[in-house]
Order: C-alpha cells, then sequence, then structure tokens
C-alpha cells in the first residue's frame, strides 16, 4: 500500500491508536509532534515505524513541510480542558489549528481528511434526551467551552469542504481505554482506582478508543464525503462506569451520591486545591455540569453506513483496560 497518511495529536490518547491501525494496515504514515514522548500502550515496532516529524498545527511552515507528498490526513491534535487557565490556549489550538490543517490540505491538494470532533461540537441543552447527527447546535450553560471549541473546529471542516476539500468528521463519545491515566478520559480509571467514592445521576455516551481508530481508518478508505458520524457503543449513567471499573479493578464501587450542592462544593474545593498544589484536577464547575447532565448519543448512523463494523461491549472494553493498568502499576510504572 503506498498511500502515506499524516496523523496530527498522534502522541495523544487517540491519536496513537490510529497511528497502530494505520501501521497494522500497512499505510506510510507521518506523524506530527511537538514533544515526542513514550507511548507505553503502544508496541516500539508501531512507533518506530511512524516517520516523526517535528511540528505544531499552529506553526504553518513545520504543517507545510509535514504535508508535502501526503495522501491524506487524520486530525486528531486538540486540547481538552474544562480549566478556565487553559481556555485560551485550547480556542487556539481547536480552532485556529483546524483552519491551519484546513487550508494546508487544500494548498497541498491533499485527497482526503478525516477530522476527529466530538459529540461535545453536537451540543447538549438542560432537557437532556437523545443526540443524534442531526442535532443543531444551540447555546446552552451545559455546553462547555471545550464543546465551543470543537464546534468552532468543525464548521472550519465543512468550510474546507465547501472550497472542495474531500473530509468526513468523526464525533466520538467519551472514549475508554489504556493510556496515561493521568490525562484525558485515561484519569475516570486513575480515580476510581484510588477509592473515589462518589457519584452523580449523570448519564453519557462511552466508545472503545479502538473502536474510534478502526472507524476513522475505514472512514478514511471509504467513499464517504461531507458527513459526520457520532462513534458511540453505549449510554451509561457515570454511576455504572465507576462501579464497572471498581469491579475490574477488584475495589468497592461508589456508594455516595453527588447532588447539585454536593458538586457545587467539590469543585471549589477542588479549585482552591489546584491554587496550592499547581496540580490540576478532574473536576471543574463546567466537568461538574457534565457529570449531572443526561444526554444519550445515538451510533446508528456509523453502523449502517460500515457494514460489519460493531462496537466493543463496554465491559469487554473496561476489563481489559483494567488489567492492562494493573499490570503497569504491579510492575513498578506510571500508568
Amino acid at each position: 500500500m503506498s498511500s502515506t497518511i499524516l496523523v496530527t495529536g498522534g502522541t495523544g490518547f487517540l491519536g496513537s491508536y490510529i497511528l497502530k491501525e494505520l501501521v497494522e494496515k500497512g499505510y506510510k504514515v507521518r506523524a506530527l509532534y511537538r514533544n515526542k514522548k513514550a507511548l507505553p500502550w503502544i508496541p516500539d515496532a508501531i512507533t518506530h515505524a511512524v516517520e516523526w516529524v517535528e511540528g505544531d498545527i499552529l506553526d504553518v511552515v513545520s504543517l507545510e513541510d509535514a504535508m508535502g507528498g501526503i495522501d491524506a490526513v487524520i486530525h486528531s491534535a486538540a486540547v481538552v480542558s474544562f480549566a478556565p487557565e487553559d481556555r485560551a490556549s485550547m480556542y487556539q489550538m481547536n480552532v485556529e489549528g483546524t483552519a491551519n490543517v484546513v487550508n494546508m490540505a487544500l494548498e497541498k491538494e491533499v485527497k482526503r481528511m478525516v477530522h476527529i470532533s466530538s459529540v461535545a461540537a453536537l451540543g447538549r441543552n438542560l432537557a437532556g434526551g437523545m443526540v443524534n447527527e442531526d442535532k443543531k447546535w444551540e447555546d446552552s450553560k451545559v455546553n462547555t467551552h471545550y464543546a465551543r471549541s470543537k464546534f468552532k473546529a468543525e464548521l472550519q471542516v465543512w468550510r474546507g469542504i465547501s472550497e472542495g476539500l474531500d473530509a468526513v468528521i468523526l464525533n466520538p463519545s467519551t472514549i475508554l481505554g489504556y493510556g496515561d491515566w493521568h490525562q484525558s478520559s485515561c484519569a475516570i480509571f486513575r480515580q476510581v482506582y484510588t477509592g473515589f467514592r462518589w457519584y452523580t445521576d449523570g448519564v453519557n455516551g462511552f466508545v472503545d478508543v479502538e473502536d474510534v481508530a478502526r472507524a476513522a481508518v475505514i472512514l478514511l478508505e471509504s467513499g464517504i464525503s461531507e458527513q459526520r458520524f457520532i462513534v458511540n457503543a453505549d449510554n451509561w449513567s457515570f454511576r455504572q462506569l465507576q462501579e464497572t471499573i471498581a469491579a475490574g479493578f477488584g475495589k468497592k464501587g461508589p456508594d455516595k451520591e453527588a447532588g447539585p450542592f454536593m458538586l457545587g462544593l467539590a469543585w471549589r474545593l477542588e479549585k482552591i486545591k489546584t491554587f496550592f498544589t499547581g496540580r490540576k484536577g478532574l473536576l471543574s464547575r463546567e466537568s461538574a455540569r457534565v457529570a449531572r447532565s443526561r444526554t444519550l448519543f445515538s451510533g446508528e448512523k456509523l453502523l449502517q453506513a460500515l457494514p460489519g463494523f460493531s462496537f466493543t461491549p463496554l465491559e469487554q472494553t473496561i476489563k481489559k483496560a483494567c488489567e492492562k493498568y494493573i499490570g503497569t502499576v504491579h510492575a513498578g510504572k506510571k500508568p
């Protein structure tokens, strides 16, 4: 297979699994990186097979070099944060960075682009309920600044499509799997492992990281264009998620419900803790609102578009991830 694929965000959680999927399918893979770091969840053979190019999607000169001679780009680079202090850099990376990728793809006449967005870009509302690809964005206090940044990033992709870019958009729900449990959604596993006992009555969509990577590559190979696809395996309550993770670790599950008052107190205490320690926590005012939201996501359109594709059951995803996290901890390493 002669096609060369550029992956942005290749050192991230999802991006690294996309690299693995591409290499294993025989593609020539190029990855843009800012800080080359170890990817403990990816075999060395995969990282060695990738052509690593130092650069940044905010640096158009390095981006131009990285896009030279490629056939397609999978754009997965993004900042995910609910911390107020990260908002400016998040908007810059997610919106301006995506605009740069789109513009350079058009300039270089790249044949194909897969944009990794998020279900957050579809927007939530106070009423919750089922969301599919036809959902129109509406301003709501339930929408985080991350959601707004991803919505605006998608607008750049749709603009590129109107200018002739052959592109497709993926909207994954919360991604689960083995990775660096100090970052992204992997932190949920660390939180449960360390004995976090609180739960909320919120409901959200979840999906296996390997399923998202597989879907991204299959859609890359498809003739589907000018469409978006929600990538969601199932809709679970946060309590069910935490209980299943706890069972995978052989630990006691959450047994204390965090209502509005407790959540309000918790995110304020977390903010004070961050101020004194400099270490960011999982909980903020925005993430507390999401934790109480009851929003469901439909992955039916993807299943209909990709015959033979199926989602990994979340129980299986969590069991596999917990075993890997435990093995890493027992080996004396940091997940």
